[in-house]
């Protein structure tokens, strides 16, 4: 059951009429009123239920995790945080069970099934998140430097056997990553007639421990990475150059021989939530921050061990002006 979003609206009206009968105005500034109703108003959870999809990499967890604190302590939400595979999140749209995707990696697919142009309407752009997405093939920083070359594609055959595990076989293995996200690495291997395997990892956390494992063992290692990703800050892997993407070298997925684009990382909602005008909307929309910003989360989380709470809270206490920017302060 969800919870009348609206209410909040409809009591910091009745406070603000009860406040003028009662003659009390001379005691307060307007200013100073407007923040005493919205603390009552975060205080008694007027701002309804708020579901965030939460997919499976750090990154997004800072992201969401920073947005659902401040809808819990500023607005009153009650936030849900429900982990869930990207496609997955959509479907939740239309249902009422995910409220907002807040870092969506660009998929033409899903926009065409659910956003109103195309689709059923469920879902619909609140914006960019300020971040600037990059997937690419990477490999660790001692490979690059004492192989320079390693950095073309063309050259990667010549090293083939040095990349072999018992997984790939008598071919050089290429590390994917989570098979659930955005990838085309098995076409592009066999498309660019690569010697390589592709075998994944299964995880984010399992990748980024391939890599430091790598760096600090001086073992050969390729695989699939993306920015933004704290891991760079401690580990600067180097990107090797694919074939340029242009626009349309992705449209068949098996004829994928290019490179992945940079991406605008963007907000997506569910239409229904936008509608009903939870005071969180307009939140998530003013929500906009750098790849800096959302690897400092990323660490607290990951390397750190703080809790996605805790991590957000943080990061918060730290940059009170981004915030009160969101919060429209």
């Amino acid at each position: 059951m969800r919870t009348n979003r609206r209410v909040g609206r409809v009591t910091a009206l009745m406070a603000c009429a009860a406040f003028a009968l009662a003659g009390c105005g001379s005691g307060g500034s307007i200013d100073e009123q407007t923040q005493e109703n919205e603390k009552n108003a975060a205080a008694s959870g007027d701002c309804g239920e708020l579901n965030m999809a939460v997919n499976p990499w750090v990154g997004f967890q800072a992201d969401a995790y920073v947005v659902g604190t401040l809808a819990k302590e500023k607005l009153g939400c009650t936030v849900n945080y429900k982990d869930l595979k990207e496609d997955v999140s959509w479907q939740g749209f239309g249902t009422g069970d995910v409220d907002v995707v807040i870092e969506d990696w660009g998929h033409p697919d899903l926009e065409k099934k659910f956003f109103a142009k195309s689709g059923d309407g469920s879902a619909e752009d609140l914006g960019p998140t300020g971040n600037k997405g990059i997937i690419g093939w990477y490999v660790p920083p001692w490979l690059a430097k004492k192989y320079p070359d390693i950095l073309d594609y063309q050259n990667l055959n010549k090293y083939a056997e040095q990349f072999k595990t018992s997984e790939s076989g008598d071919k050089g293995q290429f590390l994917g990553a989570d098979p659930s996200y955005v990838q085309f690495d098995e076409a592009i291997v066999s498309n660019l007639d690569l010697n390589f395997k592709v075998v994944f990892s299964g995880s984010e956390a399992a990748s980024i421990q391939a890599f430091e494992k790598a760096e600090k063992n001086k073992e050969f290692l390729i695989g699939y990475f993306y920015e933004p990703q704290w891991l760079f800050a401690e580990v600067p892997l180097e990107k090797v150059k694919l074939p340029d993407y242009t626009a349309g070298c992705q449209d068949d997925p098996a004829k994928v021989a290019c490179d992945y684009p940079e991406t605008t990382l963007k907000k997506i909602a569910s239409t229904k939530w936008v509608e009903e005008g939870s005071p969180a909307v307009d939140l998530v929309k003013n929500f906009s921050w750098t790849n800096d910003d959302q690897n400092e989360v990323a660490k607290y989380i990951a390397k750190d061990g703080l809790e996605p709470e805790a991590a957000a809270q943080k990061w918060i206490e730290a940059n009170p002006d981004k915030v009160d920017a969101w919060m429209g302060s």
